[in-house]
């Protein structure tokens, strides 16, 4: 991974005041900043390559469609599966969890049937499900934490049975920022013959992945959580299922041929891509991949390991403030979440906002977890690969001088 210095001079947003104070960026866990060569990618395709895939055999035509399928083939590398026929692209990790539960979920489950998720989850895998168990009878179960937040591994060898036709986990939790152990969860849903599906939109971005050594029947994550446009993301399903499933989406692009009564779809992945794709979305996520790939997705794990291991004590160390989350950083990604006592977490936000520090206030698209973990909000500080110990530092500052402002009236 190049210095970071030089590296931070690809993201000019970084580079401004925001009250009068130099910007400090600490909500990737929400979103991402986009690197020049993204941007210049997306402007590239627009003002160069603009054009319908698929469809056209114009040169522009043919530039847009090996541009964008030339996305999906370093979608395959990054996350290492098999075929570009297991990559779909969605608009989001959201769309692709919904995809799942109604293809594979209105085909298969049936009354009675078990689907497991866990209290760590994001409401876009919990929603989804929740309506599944609805429209078919089904009982959604949910594996419990421990006292560290991590999942409960003997709850999840109880939970999974017989019964259990789908397990839905998040590789990485947006809010405890811990990670799953999604190998042994498989092992555990494969021998029961259910599907394993993976919520990796805090992993991806973070960590090295590599699908068809996890063993997953389906993993989505989104584009814009790893440098890469809004409104793009990515199902990964294995062949054999997608060869199963019928797509939820008709129109244009996804149909072999339409008869009047009737129609056929076309081969995979495209029968679950219905009309004009996101285009310029592909290609930027295609860029961002790129962008990744060239800093060694194992050098930004390792930096960010770095960067919990330096503040993660530091925060646990300020009397008067909660963290939630594993207490010790081996199982814990750059996510970290906390209060200070007495104080709102969204007066915390908007104190540390204009010391320039941004974080995230709420319940972090996570009701059941706070719930389980009984508060109504916490602030969550998320650190990326451009973030740095000075950054960090700050931080820690913000807090104090965030905790003595409300207790002393002195900031």
């Amino acid at each position: 991974m190049k210095a970071i210095d030089k590296l931070r001079e690809d993201f000019p947003i970084l580079f401004q005041e925001v009250n009068d104070e130099p910007l400090i960026y600490l909500d990737n866990a929400a979103t991402t900043q986009k690197p020049k060569q993204v941007l210049e990618a997306l402007n590239q395709y627009y003002q160069q390559d603009n054009a319908n895939v698929h469809r056209g055999v114009h040169t522009l035509g043919e530039r847009a469609t090996s541009a964008y399928e030339g996305a999906r083939e370093k979608v395959r590398q990054f996350i290492q599966a098999h075929s570009t026929k297991e990559i779909l692209f969605t608009r989001g990790t959201t769309t692709s969890l919904n995809w799942v539960a109604r293809s594979f979920g209105d085909q298969f489950v049936e009354a009675g049937d078990e689907i497991v998720i866990s209290y760590m989850e994001h409401h876009s895998n919990i929603v989804p499900w929740q309506q599944l168990a609805k429209r078919k009878g089904a009982i959604l179960k949910y594996i419990a934490l421990t006292s560290e937040g991590e999942l409960d591994m003997n709850d999840a060898r109880e939970k999974i049975t017989n019964k259990t036709k789908i397990v839905s986990l998040a590789h990485v939790s947006n809010v405890l920022g811990v990670t799953t152990p999604i190998k042994e969860l498989v092992q555990l849903a494969h021998e029961v013959e259910a599907i394993m599906v993976v919520d990796g939109a805090q992993a991806v971005p973070h960590m090295p992945v590599n699908v068809q050594e996890l063993d997953v029947d389906f993993y989505a994550f989104s584009g814009h959580k790893m440098c890469g446009p809004t409104g793009i993301g990515v199902l990964y399903g294995k062949q054999h299922w997608l060869e199963k499933i019928e797509p939820i989406e008709f129109g244009g692009e996804m149909i072999d041929f339409v008869y009047e009564q009737d129609s056929t779809w076309a081969e995979l992945p495209y029968k679950f891509e219905a009309g004009t794709p996101n285009i310029a979305g592909a290609i930027g996520l295609g860029a961002a991949i790129d962008y990744l790939t060239a800093l060694d997705m194992s050098q930004i794990h390792a930096y960010e390991q770095a960067i919990v291991e330096y503040v993660l004590p530091k925060l646990q160390a300020i009397e008067g403030v909660s963290v939630y989350g594993p207490s010790t950083t081996a199982n814990h990604s750059a996510v970290l979440s906390f209060n200070i006592d007495g104080v709102h977490p969204h007066d915390v936000a908007t104190a540390m906002d204009m010391q320039g520090v941004a974080v995230r206030a709420g319940h972090h698209c996570a009701q059941p977890l706070l719930s389980y973990l009984e508060v109504k909000a916490t602030a969550r500080a998320s650190f990326y690969f451009y973030n740095t110990l000075e950054e960090a530092d700050k931080f820690i500052d913000a807090v104090i001088a965030t905790k003595e402002f409300f207790n002393h009236g002195i900031i």
